[in-house]
Protein backbone atom coordinates (compact mmCIF):
# COMPACT_ATOMS: atom_id res chain seq x y z
CA UNK A 1 0.00 0.00 0.00
CA UNK A 2 0.95 3.68 -0.92
CA UNK A 3 2.13 5.21 2.33
CA UNK A 4 1.96 9.06 1.62
CA UNK A 5 5.14 11.25 2.34
CA UNK A 6 4.27 15.09 2.96
CA UNK A 7 1.74 14.93 5.79
CA UNK A 8 0.72 17.46 7.55
CA UNK A 9 2.64 18.19 11.12
CA UNK A 10 3.14 20.14 13.70
CA UNK A 11 6.36 21.76 13.17
CA UNK A 12 6.73 25.83 13.17
CA UNK A 13 6.35 27.13 10.03
CA UNK A 14 7.55 30.54 11.32
CA UNK A 15 10.46 28.46 12.61
CA UNK A 16 11.02 26.65 9.67
CA UNK A 17 11.32 30.12 7.84
CA UNK A 18 13.65 31.61 10.24
CA UNK A 19 16.24 28.65 9.23
CA UNK A 20 16.05 29.64 5.87
CA UNK A 21 19.68 30.17 4.79
CA UNK A 22 19.33 33.06 2.03
CA UNK A 23 18.14 36.49 4.10
CA UNK A 24 16.12 37.72 0.15
CA UNK A 25 14.85 34.04 0.32
CA UNK A 26 13.65 34.15 3.66
CA UNK A 27 12.17 37.47 3.69
CA UNK A 28 10.01 36.76 0.43
CA UNK A 29 9.17 33.79 2.34
CA UNK A 30 7.05 36.05 5.19
CA UNK A 31 5.99 37.78 2.04
CA UNK A 32 4.37 35.09 0.74
CA UNK A 33 3.04 33.44 3.95
CA UNK A 34 1.13 36.46 4.29
CA UNK A 35 -0.03 36.77 0.70
CA UNK A 36 -1.17 32.67 0.66
CA UNK A 37 -2.86 33.25 4.35
CA UNK A 38 -4.94 36.66 3.24
CA UNK A 39 -5.84 34.93 0.23
CA UNK A 40 -6.91 31.38 1.63
CA UNK A 41 -8.02 32.30 5.00
CA UNK A 42 -6.48 29.23 5.83
CA UNK A 43 -3.62 28.96 8.48
CA UNK A 44 -0.15 28.01 7.08
CA UNK A 45 0.90 24.58 8.07
CA UNK A 46 4.08 22.75 7.46
CA UNK A 47 3.36 19.73 5.12
CA UNK A 48 6.49 17.20 5.78
CA UNK A 49 10.00 19.19 5.86
CA UNK A 50 9.84 21.70 3.55
CA UNK A 51 6.36 22.69 2.29
CA UNK A 52 4.12 25.56 3.63
CA UNK A 53 0.21 24.68 3.10
CA UNK A 54 -2.88 25.95 3.13
CA UNK A 55 -6.00 24.48 4.05
CA UNK A 56 -6.20 20.44 2.38
CA UNK A 57 -8.39 18.15 0.67
CA UNK A 58 -9.11 14.77 0.38
CA UNK A 59 -8.41 13.62 -3.34
CA UNK A 60 -8.81 10.01 -4.98
CA UNK A 61 -7.53 9.07 -8.42
CA UNK A 62 -9.17 6.74 -11.13
CA UNK A 63 -6.28 4.20 -10.37
CA UNK A 64 -7.78 4.19 -6.89
CA UNK A 65 -4.93 6.23 -5.21
CA UNK A 66 -6.22 8.40 -2.47
CA UNK A 67 -4.67 11.00 0.53
CA UNK A 68 -4.82 14.64 1.54
CA UNK A 69 -2.44 17.49 0.30
CA UNK A 70 -3.06 21.14 0.87
CA UNK A 71 -4.84 23.06 -1.31
CA UNK A 72 -2.16 25.39 -2.32
CA UNK A 73 1.46 26.38 -0.77
CA UNK A 74 5.27 27.15 -1.28
CA UNK A 75 8.62 25.92 -0.45
CA UNK A 76 11.31 28.23 -0.13
CA UNK A 77 14.01 25.74 -1.79
CA UNK A 78 17.71 26.61 -2.02
CA UNK A 79 17.26 27.23 -5.98
CA UNK A 80 14.37 28.91 -6.50
CA UNK A 81 10.61 29.25 -4.70
CA UNK A 82 8.54 26.65 -5.81
CA UNK A 83 4.66 27.42 -5.65
CA UNK A 84 1.91 24.66 -5.28
CA UNK A 85 -1.06 24.85 -6.87
CA UNK A 86 -3.83 21.91 -8.34
CA UNK A 87 -2.95 19.79 -11.24
CA UNK A 88 -4.63 19.61 -13.96
CA UNK A 89 -6.34 23.13 -13.61
CA UNK A 90 -6.52 24.53 -17.26
CA UNK A 91 -6.71 28.24 -16.34
CA UNK A 92 -3.64 28.53 -14.58
CA UNK A 93 -1.82 28.82 -18.21
CA UNK A 94 -4.04 31.73 -18.96
CA UNK A 95 -3.16 33.28 -15.83
CA UNK A 96 0.62 32.46 -15.95
CA UNK A 97 0.96 34.37 -19.19
CA UNK A 98 0.68 37.92 -16.81
CA UNK A 99 2.25 36.14 -13.96
CA UNK A 100 6.02 37.47 -14.65
CA UNK A 101 9.50 35.60 -14.58
CA UNK A 102 8.84 31.91 -13.56
CA UNK A 103 8.84 28.38 -14.94
CA UNK A 104 6.05 25.49 -14.50
CA UNK A 105 5.77 22.39 -14.35
CA UNK A 106 2.85 19.76 -13.66
CA UNK A 107 1.37 21.34 -9.97
CA UNK A 108 4.38 23.54 -9.61
CA UNK A 109 5.76 27.02 -10.76
CA UNK A 110 8.80 28.30 -9.98
CA UNK A 111 9.86 31.76 -8.88
CA UNK A 112 13.66 33.08 -7.98
CA UNK A 113 11.89 36.13 -6.35
CA UNK A 114 9.04 38.21 -5.75
CA UNK A 115 10.17 41.11 -7.40
CA UNK A 116 9.62 38.92 -10.93
CA UNK A 117 6.30 38.26 -10.55
CA UNK A 118 2.64 39.64 -10.36
CA UNK A 119 1.66 39.65 -6.92
CA UNK A 120 -2.29 40.19 -7.67
CA UNK A 121 -1.88 37.63 -10.38
CA UNK A 122 -0.64 35.18 -7.69
CA UNK A 123 -3.30 36.05 -5.50
CA UNK A 124 -5.34 35.02 -8.85
CA UNK A 125 -3.57 31.81 -9.12
CA UNK A 126 -4.17 31.28 -5.32
CA UNK A 127 -7.99 31.66 -5.78
CA UNK A 128 -8.40 30.29 -8.85
CA UNK A 129 -6.88 26.72 -7.89
CA UNK A 130 -8.68 26.34 -4.56
CA UNK A 131 -11.96 27.48 -6.94
CA UNK A 132 -10.78 24.09 -9.21
CA UNK A 133 -10.26 21.92 -6.47
CA UNK A 134 -13.29 22.65 -4.84
CA UNK A 135 -14.92 21.69 -7.90
CA UNK A 136 -12.91 18.68 -8.66
CA UNK A 137 -13.48 17.29 -5.01
CA UNK A 138 -16.46 18.52 -3.70
CA UNK A 139 -16.94 17.93 -0.03
CA UNK A 140 -13.69 17.43 0.77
Amino acid sequence: MYEQKTKETDNSVIEFIDNVDNQKKREDAYKLLDIFTETTGCPAKMWGPSIIGFGSYHYRYDSGHEGVAPLVGFSPRKAKISLYFATGDTERDALLQNFGKHTSGKACVYINKIADIDVEVLKAMISQSIKFLNETYPGH
